[in-house]
């Protein structure tokens, strides 16, 4: 499995865009469709809302990659 480190801009980041932003999914459909599918999980547990608010501290699991959302720099 591998791990990506994701650098929030603002307060969250829905999880489509996520999915997008890490490369996981190549379109939004895309990521919509692995939402749906149950391919995705948020701390552990299946998520099924694909524009669930990604906040720091988050771990999303999908296709074999963990990724862990962190704080970007203050504004």
């Amino acid at each position: 499995m591998s791990e990506v480190v994701f650098t929030l801009r603002g307060d969250f980041i829905p999880l489509d865009a996520l999915l997008k932003a890490c490369g996981l999914a190549s379109s939004g459909g895309d990521a919509k469709q692995m939402v749906l599918a149950g391919m995705v999980s948020v701390d552990g547990s299946a998520e099924s809302r694909r524009t669930c608010k990604i906040r720091s501290g988050q771990r999303v699991e999908c296709a074999g990659t963990t990724v862990n959302v962190v704080a970007g720099p203050p504004a």
